[in-house]
């Protein structure tokens, strides 16, 4: 296993995710600032240590398995906890649509690059645009969870619906991508 530069930036992501939900409770005015730039510093430590391992040739296969990972980890949280503090059912739809679409093409991925066909399911253009989007919505509304119904949190909802959206769609291009491998690995049994 090799420690570099980016699978540091993964393994402080993956610690930034406790510290964020306590900030989220701590009682004190000011905490959903606090909350929210943890998930920013997060998610642009996810754009770094991507950056840096490509740039520099610092990919690893701990790295690897661990950047999605803290992806996982730190979105399925934040959702968590804007679910849990604004309970409403079509916020728990579209948290529990991204957190199913995250689990399914992990999966997916997995299996594929068992079979050696990890190639087909390479991450696609919309994935990075839902990946962004998401981050400023999970911002907005981590941010903004004191003021729920507020127009900035309200534009957040509406990002994550969005968010949702893409997620749909990007997912689909993934099992689009593995659909004629399973027809052929079936046609083989």
């Amino acid at each position: 296993m090799r420690f570099n530069v980016p699978n540091a930036l993964t393994l402080f992501r993956i610690v930034l995710v406790p510290v964020m939900v306590i900030a989220f409770f701590m009682p004190y005015p000011g905490t959903n600032v606090v909350a929210a730039a943890l998930f920013a510093a997060g998610a642009l430590t996810d754009w770094l240590d991507g950056l840096i391992a490509r740039r520099y040739g610092l990919t690893s296969a701990f790295g690897a398995f661990l950047d999605p990972v803290a992806d996982k980890l730190t979105v399925t949280v934040a959702l968590f906890l804007i679910v849990q503090a604004d309970p409403q059912p079509f916020l728990a739809i579209v948290a529990a649509v991204i957190v199913g679409r995250e689990i399914t093409i992990s999966a997916l991925r997995e299996w594929m690059a068992e079979i050696g066909e990890r190639a087909r399911v390479r991450v696609v253009t919309i994935a990075k645009i839902k990946t962004i989007v998401q981050m400023v919505a999970i911002i907005v509304l981590l941010y903004r969870h004191e003021k729920i119904g507020s127009p900035l949190y309200q534009f957040g909802e509406w990002l994550l619906i969005v968010a949702a959206a893409l997620t749909i769609w990007s997912g689909a291009m993934y099992v689009r991508a593995a659909i004629p491998v399973m027809r052929e690995r079936d046609l083989d049994r």
